[in-house]
């Protein structure tokens, strides 16, 4: 019997893309550690979930030309996500219909090849950061910058959000949100992904399921909320008070807890090291100390550990990154885990179509209309 707690714990398929194990995160073999300590970079961890295996130097050259190559949209897009910043429509909504319009304007989306499926793959990693940072101006009445293909991926995009070149320590830090959040076995939207992967769709019909199910709240958003939190804290001057009224009104402590993890999210400790190295000694570090002050306090009371959500939404805010956007950051990032997954899915595929347990009535008769 499938579990009733969202199917928690049951195996829906086999992968080598990414494993989660007594509350250790790896990706295709490697140890989150391995890659963290060693400084990878966001290019070198797509690759390595495409392909299983980290790319050598001249693999790696030429995997990140191919990115930057596609970096640029065209007008055609730009206006779309114009008019729709126009609109005030949710963040997420604008993603998902401008990478579903990605696909309009691919005159090969439709071909199912495994070639046409990787120039697919590239297409959109390249260009979402692009919409992402075009979106982030253009609602604030700003210019799009244009893309630079001498950046790597991670300096790139903090250079079109905010149109100037970023510190190397913005950088690392970005691109270790990136490497952090890229996949995360079989959550929520990469299932979404591969079961319509499943079907033999097209690799953006994937994406755009994946991007709909990341913008509901129960999987995305968690960091904007957390951000949002630690505004209201510092608004009331008393982070124990303010935390207790919460805990006594029954509501949730954004940031804590993991349906997965026990222990730890090892996730957790790279963003908080991030979040203290982009704050001390600037007028953002009252975000980091209330940060470790809520930590604390949730620790003692509930004995609840911090997840990826929680120190992740300082670092963005640092980095210049409005806090209603902070899924967009999460989708970017996530985009390399999703077509990961298609591909798999794809190269040795089965229909996902699992069964569901009848629980209503039954041996009804039927009464004609006139007799009800």
């Amino acid at each position: 019997m499938l579990d009733a707690m969202g199917l928690k714990d049951t195996i829906a398929c086999d992968t080598r893309i990414c494993a989660i194990e007594n509350d250790a995160l790896s990706y295709a073999g490697y140890d989150m550690s391995e890659l963290m300590d060693n400084n990878a970079s966001f290019e070198e961890v797509i690759y390595l979930l495409w392909n299983l295996h980290l790319p050598t130097q001249v693999e790696l050259n030429h995997f990140e030309k191919s990115l930057r190559s596609e970096y640029a949209i065209s007008d055609a897009v730009e206006q779309c996500i114009l008019i729709q910043s126009r609109k005030h429509l949710h963040p997420m909504s604008v993603l998902r219909s401008t990478v579903s319009l990605l696909g309009v304007y691919n005159v090969h989306a439709e071909e199912n090849t495994l070639e046409a499926l990787y120039d697919q793959s590239i297409q959109i990693m390249a260009k979402v950061p692009t919409i992402i940072a075009a979106f982030a101006r253009l609602r604030q009445g700003l210019t799009p910058i244009e893309p630079r293909e001498d950046l790597g991926f991670a300096a790139n995009f903090l250079y079109m959000l905010k149109g100037q070149e970023p510190s190397e320590l913005e950088v690392k830090a970005f691109n270790r949100a990136l490497v952090l959040h890229a996949d995360h076995e079989l959550n929520a939207s990469t299932f979404a992904a591969r079961v319509t992967a499943s079907t033999l769709a097209d690799l953006y019909s994937c994406v755009t399921t994946a991007i709909g199910t990341l913008k509901g709240s129960l999987h995305g958003g968690a960091n904007e909320r957390v951000f949002d939190m630690l505004l209201a804290i510092r608004e009331s001057g008393d982070t124990e008070a303010y935390l207790q009224q919460k805990l006594d009104s029954k509501e949730k402590i954004m940031g804590f807890g993991h349906r997965v993890y026990k222990t730890v999210d090892p996730r957790e400790k790279y963003l908080k090291e991030m979040a203290k190295d982009l704050t001390e000694g600037g007028e953002d570090a009252d975000f980091f100390r209330l940060s470790e002050e809520v930590e604390d306090f949730i620790r003692n009371k509930k004995g609840l550990i911090p997840n990826v959500d929680f120190y992740s939404a300082t670092v963005y805010h640092v980095l210049g990154i409005d806090s209603d956007i902070f899924t967009l950051i999460f989708a970017m990032s996530r985009m390399a885990g999703w077509i990961a997954h298609v591909q798999e899915q794809k190269k040795n595929n089965k229909l996902i179509r699992p069964r569901s347990q009848y629980k209503g009535l039954t041996n009804l008769t039927y009464i004609p209309i006139g007799k009800r």
